[in-house]
């Protein structure tokens, strides 16, 4: 005989038509997935969020059948973009949890939302703990069927569902790469969608969920260049040899400031054509380093180093330069027309990385590997001289460019810092 649901009603529901819909699907989830506390569903609130929740044990039989990790972050305006992470199917944690899994472990606090309004058929949508339901579906499909803790949630709206996303896949071993796409999710498609018209993500392809040499390119990367784009167009190309052009990097994991105010001071960013033009640029430019270095059919084997320099172009140094050198230069057509041309230069190595490589200052240490490795605000300044040099007569970057933007850089340092303590005297 079914034990009857006992829902004790812990929330503070302001109009009782909400109350009664939460209860509503309380029942039907208990109907459905049979949890251990069908006798006692103690039903609680955040009350940050007002969002209503159960904590209770869920045999892994139920979960199979009508449990899901392919949940979208916004079902009704972004259902194509994924909440959760990829799976990391090779990490040794992850190996580890399915051998203990198929020793009959039992595992805990995998939050999820009983919705059947997407997906009907598999109305529990699991925000976080999508490894360790991997894992106890492996183990189910070898007969392990253990009761596993799930955090419920019901009637969520879409600004709460967001912050259950962010909050379940916010902890010390996610990337914060992945907290900044569903922050941008959930400020809108409008950067996405960007980056898909530029070409700097393919139709239908979303930010990268942790920043590596295969995958798409981050969030983080979108808005650092174009926050350096605009703050390079604040800039007169004539008083470039006299004014501070060290390019910067955005936030990450955390709210960043500097792309909100961009985004207050410029609601029409997304149309804006010179942007659009040096997004196109610059996905072009990365292609066309990529092809330098892909392995031709006779030699189907990349060299030492040349995986390295095919991804030069995305190094956070090289990216935020070019860009801001993009905006310096967006009233100067024809030295802008030079920069954007670097691209086009097939079969070669538009970057010259090698000879970047090689490029380096007296006071450098030992150890530094040459110009386009790091990613500090040195390496930032001397990339956007190099591109604003350049620019001057797109013949290419070249060993003796590479050496002059280096040492113009370093001049330009040394004058900045003479006029910072003039201030101080006059002051």
């Amino acid at each position: 005989m079914a034990t009857k649901t006992n829902i004790i009603d812990r929330t503070e529901f302001a109009a009782a038509v909400d109350k009664e819909k939460i209860v509503a699907l309380v029942e039907d989830f208990a109907d459905a997935c049979a949890p251990l506390e069908c006798d006692r569903l103690l039903l609680l609130q955040d009350k940050r969020t007002g969002a209503a929740y159960i904590e209770c044990h869920v045999a892994a039989s139920k979960l199979m059948h009508l449990a899901t990790i392919d949940v979208p972050i916004d079902p009704d305006d972004q259902a194509d973009y994924r909440a959760n992470r990829d799976i990391v199917e090779d990490h040794i944690a992850f190996e580890q949890m399915k051998q203990d899994a198929i020793a009959q472990r039992t595992f805990s606090n995998i939050v999820s939302e009983f919705s059947r309004a997407f997906d009907p058929e598999h109305p529990i949508k699991i925000i976080g703990g999508q490894h360790r339901y991997s894992a106890i579906k492996e183990a189910f499909d070898r007969g392990v069927d253990e009761y596993h803790g799930l955090k419920i949630y019901f009637g969520l709206d879409n600004d709460q569902r967001i912050d259950v996303q962010l909050i379940s896949n916010t902890n010390i071993a996610v990337s914060t790469d992945l907290f900044d796409r569903m922050q941008e999710t959930l400020a809108g498609p409008a950067l996405r969608d960007w980056c898909q018209a530029v070409g700097l993500l393919a139709p239908k392809q979303d930010f990268a969920d942790k920043r590596l040499r295969s995958n798409p390119i981050t969030v983080r990367s979108a808005r650092t260049f174009i926050v350096n784009y605009f703050r390079g167009a604040a800039i007169p190309d004539k008083a470039f040899d006299s004014t501070e052009t060290t390019p910067m990097i955005t936030r990450s994991g955390a709210n960043d400031p500097d792309w909100d105010e961009l985004k207050k001071a410029k609601p029409a960013l997304w149309s804006d054509k010179g942007l659009l033009d040096a997004g196109k640029a610059f996905a072009a430019l990365i292609e066309a380093q990529r092809k330098a270095f892909t392995p031709t059919n006779a030699n189907k084997k990349a060299k030492a180093g040349q995986t390295d320099f095919a991804e030069k172009a995305l190094n956070f140094a090289v990216l935020s330069a070019w860009a801001f050198i993009a905006g310096v230069l967006s009233n100067n057509q024809v030295r802008l027309a030079r920069h954007y041309a670097l691209a086009d230069q097939t079969g070669r190595d538009p970057l010259n990385a090698a000879s970047l490589a090689k490029g380096r200052h007296k006071t450098d240490a030992e150890n530094y590997r040459g110009l386009g490795y790091r990613t500090d605000a040195k390496e930032r300044g001397r990339l956007a001289e190099l591109f604003f040099l350049q620019a001057e007569d797109a013949s290419g970057i070249t060993a003796a460019k590479i050496d002059l933007a280096i040492k113009k850089y370093h001049a330009k340092e040394a004058l900045l810092e003479v006029k910072r303590a003039e201030s101080k005297v006059e002051a």
